[in-house]
């Protein structure tokens, strides 16, 4: 970041708080039409981040577009310098803007806000908090709660959107449409293109320790698609069950289901799943999320890992999910089980928290007694992924911009992660928080005695969105909630937190 770092006693040190009675009234800048006179008093970087915020969101500040140096900006506003590094700061914090060196300060995201509907749209009323949280929910829940709007969403499992490398994506399309021939554009391999295949075998065994042939990878519509895939396979051969972690992902669970798989629960704890309740269970398949276990952010074990192995060994069947695999912050990587036991083992892993859902890529490398129906089931699914998302990811993969990507977003990651958890600290006192180390959400949880769905219920009406730990947990569960804070700015983090803190204070 090329921005010049602020002038720091004892903190941030806002200048506006020096006498300005000999300025005009009417001091200002031609860019936004900035007015001093509208600012507050004592609280000059305050205005001007809110004001740079403004125009980024409505659009006067669109991505690309680049900001004033802070000394003729300063010098237009008549304000020490301090003040719009200071405003600048805040933005690259958020991640609004980016200093490039002798380029500027440049915008590179704008503020999410909720999209209302168009004139194609039959308006429909937002779903009171007792509609949207119930102890039980359906499953269309997930449509459901992305539709309800709320001023801070909190809700897991979103990375930061507005990070999506628009720049990095352009020039790997732009280069890949340069050598594309015209059969290029026609009917794909339904196992995905041999270019992206590499791509992904490369990225595994640099990032996950996996060595895998590339025609052992299967390319998908994301982890959902490989779930369905993989459900319909095994009850092809004749397992009718999955055993899933307790507390897990609803969604896991509710795609499974889908397929007409059982999901019988098996108890997680602070060292991973209980492999001897699993043993127990007699169920010859499970699903797991060993190196950042969802909800509670636990890794597995080492003596549990090898436990779960020799089940494996005796016959079980494991689908990893790589969950938030590559998103640490404070521990060593884990090696995949897919590393150790290829042939036990069905991996499955995307780019949708790496880079957005809405891309819909993902992989699964399938042990081999069941590759080849899993790339029969792909190919009456919908005959393969479109091919030019596949190799522009490709492209980003192997030129190493994915990598950089991913440097950017752990930074800004970590960040908002500790913003949370001084947010919860300061407004959540009693409460425990679980999985720091990793991922994108973190598990609060709290001394019993109130329902989480009430809270969460009680959360949204306050206009904080996020999810009770019981919709995680088949069996019974402390109250808890899994809140999100990859995508948001650690100003609406540490608000929205405050706000639950509020909505808790008068649920007890």
């Amino acid at each position: 970041m090329s921005i010049p770092a602020p002038c720091r006693h004892n903190g941030p040190v806002d200048r506006s708080n020096h006498d300005t009675s000999d300025r005009s009234k009417t001091v200002g800048s031609d860019f936004l039409q900035l007015t001093l006179a509208q600012a507050p008093p004592g609280g000059m970087a305050d205005w001007l981040t809110q004001q740079l915020r403004q125009a980024i969101t409505d659009g006067r500040l669109p991505v690309g577009s680049q900001l004033p140096p802070t000394r003729v900006l300063a010098s237009e506003l008549r304000v020490s310098r301090g003040v719009v590094t200071e405003a600048y700061r805040r933005l690259s914090e958020d991640g609004h803007v980016e200093g490039r060196g002798r380029h500027g300060t440049v915008v590179v995201a704008a503020p999410m806000l909720p999209t209302g509907p168009t004139q194609a749209d039959t308006p429909v009323a937002a779903p009171s908090a007792e509609a949207l949280f119930t102890p039980t929910p359906g499953t269309d829940i997930f449509d459901r709660i992305r539709q309800a709007p709320a001023r801070i969403d909190l809700f897991p499992g979103v990375p930061d959107l507005t990070a999506f490398p628009r720049s990095a994506w352009l020039r790997a399309e732009r280069a890949v449409l340069r050598q594309l021939s015209a059969a290029d554009f026609g009917y794909g391999d339904p196992r995905g293109t041999p270019t992206l295949r590499r791509a992904v075998a490369g990225w595994l065994a640099r990032n996950r320790g996996i060595r895998v042939d590339p025609a052992e990878v299967l390319i998908v519509a994301g982890t959902a698609q490989a779930l369905g895939l993989v459900g319909q396979v095994l009850i092809g051969h004749g397992i009718r069950q999955m055993a899933v972690e307790d507390p897990g992902s609803l969604g896991v669970r509710q795609q499974l289901a889908s397929t007409g798989l059982a999901t019988p629960p098996v108890p997680v704890d602070d060292r991973g799943i209980h492999v001897a309740a699993l043993r127990a269970s007699g169920v010859r398949a499970v699903a797991v999320t060993p190196a950042h276990q969802y909800p509670t952010g636990v890794v597995l074990e080492g003596e549990r890992r090898r436990e779960l192995m020799r089940w494996a060994h005796d016959g079980g069947m494991i689908l990893e999910d790589d969950y938030d695999a590559e998103h640490r912050y404070d521990r060593p990587p884990v090696p995949a089980l897919r590393s150790m036991l290829p042939d036990r083992v069905c991996y499955t892993g995307s780019v949708s928290k790496l880079l957005a859902p809405a891309l819909r890529v993902g992989w699964v490398l399938a042990p081999p007694a069941y590759r080849e129906d899993l790339v029969e089931a792909k190919r009456y699914a919908d005959l393969g992924n479109a091919v030019l998302p596949q190799l522009v990811l490709a492209h980003l993969m192997e030129s190493g911009a994915l990598e950089r990507h991913l440097r950017l977003l752990r930074r800004r990651h970590r960040r908002r992660r500790d913003a949370m958890i001084e947010a919860v600290k300061t407004y959540l006192p009693g409460a425990v928080v679980h999985g720091a180390a990793a991922g994108l959400h973190l598990l609060v949880t709290f001394p019993g005695g109130f329902s989480d769905v009430d809270l969460a219920a009680a959360a949204y009406t306050r206009g904080v969105k996020t999810q009770p730990l019981s919709w995680c947990s088949q069996r019974p569960t402390r109250p808890g909630l899994v809140l999100g804070y990859a995508a948001r700015t650690p100003t609406d983090i540490t608000e929205g937190v405050a706000l639950i803190g509020d909505a808790l204070r008068h649920l007890r």
